[in-house]
């Protein structure tokens, strides 16, 4: 449950805009590093103090600031005092279960996401606060830990690939958002490859493991369903945007996105469907299976009843049984009891029902 439900207990009762973590504590310091662009330079530096964040208001072209860690309050409170962020902004940046959204201000937009990964070693989709700001020549991305996923932007920016280093903060913005749908799709094929593992094992040999899987791979998909869905609104909310921030030209990128963003949630619903039809196959499996063994004891009983009714007539406690006197009477016996399991037994596997 600590993955769906942040603990919120240090901020029950504090006033709006009150700066506290929400979220896991992270070892370290939070880090923040910038870059300076143009269409003609490149430049990345790093901000080691309050007044290094108060000398970027001076730099000329674009610039991205990038705040790896939420857990120190008074980092964060720092950047929001140099570029005028609203408290309720700082404090949907330190909670770390702040649902994703896009708000207007008056001179900035504030928008927050969700980075997702899959973890190799332990199979499982880790979701991580994003969260951006929007101002006129300006991003700051703050992100709950660091990641790779924007090594390739970061590369475009550093090689003047591509347009970005023409366009204005708002396709800079468009471009974080599209690395972090594009990481989606990674992934869900992670995902998509363990379903269908756990579709052939269901379909070969299902066991109790089987089981314990399907809700695993379910609660999966309910973490990438309460990531994604509402993203869908966040960048639906960018291209619907009056705001002078968002240029008319960088629209049809941000549509683009919505477009991906829907497919996401598509793969998504299939997947939750199939995992619901993978959980009826397997109850029909174990079924199946149970039925098998019912079958084998009920004809292993069925052989089993003329033979003992046999021997019950001859275990009565009569005196006098002519065969009881038979020099050949048990060895004739037996051959009877033969026959009839051996001419039983084939006729059940002649109708296969074993």
């Amino acid at each position: 449950m600590q993955r769906f439900l942040k603990t919120f207990s240090q901020k029950a009762g504090l006033p709006p805009g009150s700066l506290v973590h929400v979220g896991d504590a992270h070892p370290g310091d939070v880090k923040i590093r910038g870059f300076r662009y143009t269409e003609t330079e490149f430049e990345e530096f790093a901000v080691p103090d309050n007044e290094a964040l108060l000398r970027l208001k001076d730099k000329e072209g674009i610039i991205w600031l990038q705040v790896d860690g939420m857990h120190q309050p008074e980092k964060i409170s720092a950047i929001g005092e140099a570029f005028s962020l609203h408290a309720l902004t700082q404090e949907d940046i330190l909670n770390t279960g702040q649902r994703p959204k896009m708000e207007e201000f008056d001179d900035y937009l504030f928008l927050v996401g969700k980075i997702l990964s899959f973890d190799e070693a332990l199979t499982v989709v880790l979701e991580k606060h994003f969260c951006l700001v929007l101002l006129p020549q300006m991003i700051i991305s703050f992100h709950e830990v660091g990641s790779n996923i924007f090594a390739a932007l970061e590369n475009r920016l550093q090689k003047s690939n591509g347009k970005i280093r023409k366009k204005s903060a708002d396709y800079l913005a468009y471009a974080l958002f599209d690395a972090i749908v594009d990481n989606y799709f990674l992934v869900l094929e992670k995902v998509g490859a363990q379903i269908e593992e756990l579709e052939e094992e269901i379909l070969t040999e299902p066991c109790r493991e089987s089981l314990e899987w399907l809700h695993f791979l379910k609660r999966e998909l309910t973490i990438l369903r309460k990531s994604v869905w509402p993203l869908r609104d966040v960048i639906n909310s960018m291209v619907r945007s009056d705001s002078d921030l968002v240029r008319e030209d960088t629209v049809k990128y941000f549509m683009d996105i919505y477009d991906h963003t829907m497919q996401v949630i598509e793969t998504v619903e299939a997947f939750r469907d199939v995992t619901a039809s993978l959980y009826d196959m397997y109850l029909s499996a174990i079924s199946n299976r149970m039925n098998e063994v019912m079958k084998v004891l009920t004809v292993i009983a069925t052989i089993f009843i003329p033979l003992t009714f046999i021997v019950g007539i001859y275990g009565m406690n009569f005196h006098y049984m002519p065969e009881l006197a038979w020099k050949w009477g048990y060895f004739v016996t037996m051959a009877i009891m033969a026959i009839l399991g051996l001419g039983m037994a084939f006729y059940f596997k002649k109708k296969d029902w074993f």
